[in-house]
Parts: C-alpha cells; sequence; structure tokens
C-alpha cells in the first residue's frame, strides 16, 4: 500500500471515531475542538496578523502595493521567510500595525482591524508608545492601565476566536538617544510592561518572544546603535534580529514552522 492510501485510511478511521464518540457521548465532542482546527493542524490556510505600533508598522502601504503592504521591518521578514518555504500551505499574513499606537489604540480600532480578519496566528507587539505617554506625564498610561487594557484585548480576542494562536513580543530598548538621556526611567517603566506581557502570555497561553533579551545577547556582536537607531526602532539588523527570535519561538509551538 501507498502513502496516500495510508494516510487516507487513517483519516477516515479519525471521523469515524469522532462519529461513534459523537453518537455515545454529545457532550464530550462539544468540548473537542472544532473538526477544522484538527484538520489544520499542519497550518494549512492559516492566516498570520501583526498588530502593533510603527516597529510593526514598517511603513506599510494603506493600499494593495505589495512591493509595501507587510512594510519593511520584521513582520516583512517573517511573511517573506514563510511564503517563500511553505507555498504549498496557502498562508495569508496581514500587517495593521499602526505608528504611535497604545493600547488604547489597539482597543479602538481591534474589532475591524484584527476580530474580523479571523486569524489563526496573531502577534502583538505594543508598549513603548505607552511607556513615552506616561512619562510625558499622561497619567492614563500607567503599566496598571496598561495591564488592564491589554487583558481586556485579550479576553474579547478569545472570546470571538477562541482557537486563535496568540504571540506576545514584549517592548524594548536600547541606552540610544532620547532613550539614553533618561535611560533610569525608561528603562524602570519598560521593565514593567515586560513583565505583564510575560504574565498575561502564560495567562493567555500565548507564545512569549522576548525581545529585549534578544537584543541585550546582540550587544556583544555589535553595540547598541548597531541594532535600534534611537533606542526604540530597530534598525535593519534589529529587524532581521526580532524575526529570528519570534520564528525560533513560534516554531516550539507551531510545529509545522522550522526557524
Amino acid at each position: 500500500m501507498n502513502d496516500n492510501y495510508n494516510n487516507r485510511r487513517h483519516f477516515l478511521k479519525q471521523i469515524s471515531t469522532l462519529g461513534a464518540l459523537a453518537a455515545a457521548a454529545p457532550g464530550f465532542v462539544q468540548g473537542m475542538p472544532l473538526l477544522e482546527t484538527t484538520l489544520r493542524k499542519a497550518g494549512d490556510n492559516f492566516t498570520f496578523l501583526f498588530q502593533g505600533d510603527s516597529i510593526t508598522d514598517g511603513n506599510r502601504t494603506r493600499n494593495n502595493d505589495w512591493n509595501h503592504v507587510m512594510g519593511h521591518g520584521y513582520a516583512y521578514i517573517i511573511a517573506s521567510k514563510l511564503w517563500y518555504e511553505y507555498p504549498a500551505k496557502n498562508f495569508h499574513f496581514f500587517n495593521r500595525g499602526i505608528s504611535g499606537n497604545k493600547i488604547t489604540d489597539l482597543a479602538s480600532r481591534w474589532q475591524t482591524d484584527a476580530l474580523e480578519l479571523k486569524p489563526d496566528v496573531l502577534s502583538i507587539l505594543i508598549g513603548i508608545n505607552d511607556v513615552s505617554a506616561f512619562l510625558g506625564g499622561n497619567q492614563n498610561f500607567t503599566a496598571k492601565h496598561y495591564e488592564s487594557g491589554y487583558r481586556a484585548l485579550l479576553q474579547q480576542t478569545k472570546q470571538q476566536l477562541p482557537n486563535v494562536q496568540l504571540v506576545l513580543g514584549e517592548p524594548f530598548i536600547l541606552p540610544v538617544g532620547k532613550v539614553k538621556e533618561q535611560w533610569a526611567e525608561y528603562s524602570r517603566e519598560v521593565l514593567k510592561r515586560r513583565e505583564i506581557v510575560k504574565k498575561l502570555s502564560t495567562e493567555f497561553q500565548a507564545v512569549l518572544v522576548e525581545f529585549q533579551n534578544a537584543f541585550n545577547q546582540a550587544l556583544t556582536k555589535a553595540p547598541a546603535e548597531y541594532w535600534i537607531w534611537d533606542g526604540i526602532h530597530p534598525m535593519p539588523a534589529g529587524h532581521e534580529l526580532m524575526a529570528r527570535e519570534w520564528l525560533t519561538q513560534v516554531s516550539k509551538k507551531l510545529k509545522f514552522i522550522k526557524a
């Protein structure tokens, strides 16, 4: 017997088993993940959505110009690699990062820019603008506000998209530019939000991407300004670093992806 025959036989056996379970114990079937999710576990037709601020935005176009639709940052690098490596999987990629966004901005556009796209994988990187706003004197952007707003966003997402795989990227900085001038303040507030993202990743069973640690390790190879030109926005090498770290962490959960 050939492999195609065996695979088909195994598939039909699984369907038959599910049918028997449905007849014997309807409650059990109701508690199972959707059959569609089981059949798509290899990632076929998966939709990947990248959300965040200017780091994700990457100066992306707002029309259908495919030269620029994914922007010019880490999201573009990830999409390019996965599109190239897995053409048969028919992946779909969207970038909806918007420069200057804070957690409140994501909330205001979440339904149309995230939930209605129905992603299978939703990657979020947000927080540095919340820090800047707070350090600028706006008390509506404390770490406490960030946590409550972020949690509400993830709860809404899981309610509408229970099978989505969340990927949470922690905010990061390096001591360059205005960040260096306010290093104590920035590092303190960014650390608070990094810890929040880590906590939320556990709470919502999300993949955690610890970008700060990756940048810190990169400092052994080149100085801070080589990776992030102003302390916040990555250089091209910094975006490549982010893409590699993202793929390394996500591939541990999504086995159909290789870093």
